[in-house]
């Protein structure tokens, strides 16, 4: 089981993210309206050597539709290995539903105790 912590009502666990030979170990934020798998910094990309491999269309939260590049990379959540998408984008590192069911977590968010647990099943 995986403990993340709320930091100003955003819920956020832990992600080891690598590529090549750099590892880096952000805090995502576990977002349920996003579906793809992973989205870092252009910061956090340029550090683990991530290549551009292409660029998509993404609806925004503000229904905004906006060109986002992307990469492949791979994470590692507690020993299991799987390679995944990678959006590069100026905001928050975020984790979506496809991460969690890559690596068959399910999230349990407790709000009014202010606790994130992702066990997997």
């Amino acid at each position: 089981m995986i403990k993340g912590v709320f930091t100003e009502n955003m819920p956020l666990f832990p992600v080891l993210v690598a590529w090549g030979q750099s590892v880096q170990a952000p805090f995502v934020i576990l977002d349920t309206g996003f579906t793809g798998d992973l989205q870092v910094t252009p910061e956090i990309a340029k550090e683990l050597g991530l290549k551009v491999t292409g660029v998509i269309n993404v609806r925004i939260a503000n229904g905004q539709v906006v060109e986002v590049p992307t990469a492949l990379a791979f994470a590692v959540m507690e020993g299991m290995k799987n390679y995944i998408d990678v959006l590069i984008s100026d905001s928050m590192p975020l984790a979506g539903i496809s991460f969690l069911s890559k690596f068959n977590y399910k999230a349990i968010v407790d709000c009014k105790y202010k606790t994130v647990n992702l066990e997997r099943v």
